[in-house]
């Protein structure tokens, strides 16, 4: 059978009503391949620990109804990932209800590099959607993709904020990937899918449905290393996310607001639960280097014998950077960038162990002790 025709038993099974991915991931640990589940006998299937109603729904499976999906998956720049394809996401699969395929346009390989999620309120201020801009052009200027859910608000900042650097980011959609939701980010989709990728569970044509919202964002939590909520009231369905980080073991951080803005009572709840208080993007990148060194620098990334080569940019301002704390104020003087930018910068200097923050500003590393 060709890796094509397998494809086919792949989609069934993400497919069947009323049997979930758990379910069929605990069959394939009993038959060999995806193929056995389906051509195995009752008798069989009720060995393997099937009640009578799944194997019911397993036997009455329609492979040839695949054909629209697979037609799909025939255009440019859409890819489909099975669990046991080698290219499915590492931390993904981790999740206890793992999806048994998922739809890709873009960037294959982009879902398994380091990834932090950014999710918020649909309504932000002013200052919320700034500061989801801002840390998510920082953060994706230090290495890590940001991963989001495409909705109005804080995910489009924060896509926005990492296409800005300009580095790729990941959108989890509710529906599947021949319909944008909201239509008014459909542009910012596009953009997406070819600097990053966009990701669902869904079948291509599914259309939105309340119920799948929710769904999808343990699939933002599940791919990333952490869940960052920039603002939330109490029921926003960001603190589903960051409910879904808590259960599968990933880091959950909080930005403070203030007491009188209902925009921060839900990422305040979360910090009286126990997620990480964030100011700035550095305490992210320390909370996880810390937890995840291996994965967001590799061996070879920071060694004093193989420094990492700044562009011209970086390097311009590593030069503004005495042997002396020198504050960001005075490094926006003497360079002329932005706050903003001499941040971002700045974090992606101090990754690469070219300058250390002290309390009175940032220093320069002297050449002998890199």
């Amino acid at each position: 059978m060709t890796a094509y025709a397998e494809l086919y038993y792949w989609l069934a099974a993400a497919n069947l009503k009323g049997l979930g991915a758990v379910t069929i991931r605990r069959g394939l640990e009993y038959f060999a391949s995806i193929k056995n589940l389906f051509h195995a006998t009752a008798a069989e299937l009720q060995v393997a620990g099937f009640s009578a109603s799944a194997i019911n729904i397993i036997q009455s499976a329609n492979l040839s109804a695949q054909d629209t999906i697979l037609q799909w998956c025939e255009q440019a720049q859409c890819h489909l990932i099975t669990f046991n394809d080698p290219a499915y996401p590492t931390l993904l699969k981790e999740i206890s209800d793992a999806p048994l395929v998922l739809y890709v346009r873009g960037d294959v390989a982009a879902l398994n590099k380091p990834q932090i999620a950014m999710v918020g309120t649909r309504n932000p201020t002013h200052a919320g959607r700034e500061c989801a801009e801002q840390f998510a052009g920082a953060l994706a200027q230090a290495g890590l993709i940001i991963t989001s859910g495409l909705a109005a608000g804080i995910d489009a900042a924060s896509h926005t904020g990492a296409l800005a650097v300009p580095a790729p980011t990941i959108a989890v959609l509710g529906t599947g990937l021949a319909h944008v939701y909201p239509a008014e980010n459909r542009k910012l989709a596009n953009e997406i899918a070819e600097k990053g990728a966009l990701v669902s569970e869904f079948p291509p044509q599914m259309k939105p449905i309340a119920m799948n919202f929710p769904r999808r964002n343990r699939i933002i939590s599940g791919l990333s290393l952490g869940v960052i909520v920039v603002e939330a009231t109490l029921h926003s369905g960001s603190l589903i996310t960051a409910r879904f980080a808590a259960e599968q073991g990933r880091e959950v951080f909080a930005l403070p607001g203030s007491i009188h803005n209902p925009l921060s009572r839900g990422c305040h709840q979360l910090i009286r639960q126990g997620a990480k208080l964030i100011e700035t993007a550095a305490d992210i990148i320390e909370e996880l280097s810390a937890l995840h060194q291996a994965m967001l620098f590799p061996a070879t990334k920071n060694t004093s014998t193989n420094p990492c080569i700044l562009d011209k940019k970086h390097q311009e301002l590593l030069n503004f950077v005495g042997y002396e704390p020198t504050s960001v104020d005075t490094l926006v003087t003497r360079s002329g960038l932005t706050v903003s930018q001499v941040s971002s910068m700045l974090l992606s200097l101090e990754l690469q162990s070219y300058v250390n923050f002290t309390p009175g500003g940032y220093v320069r590393f002297s050449a002998n002790s890199r």
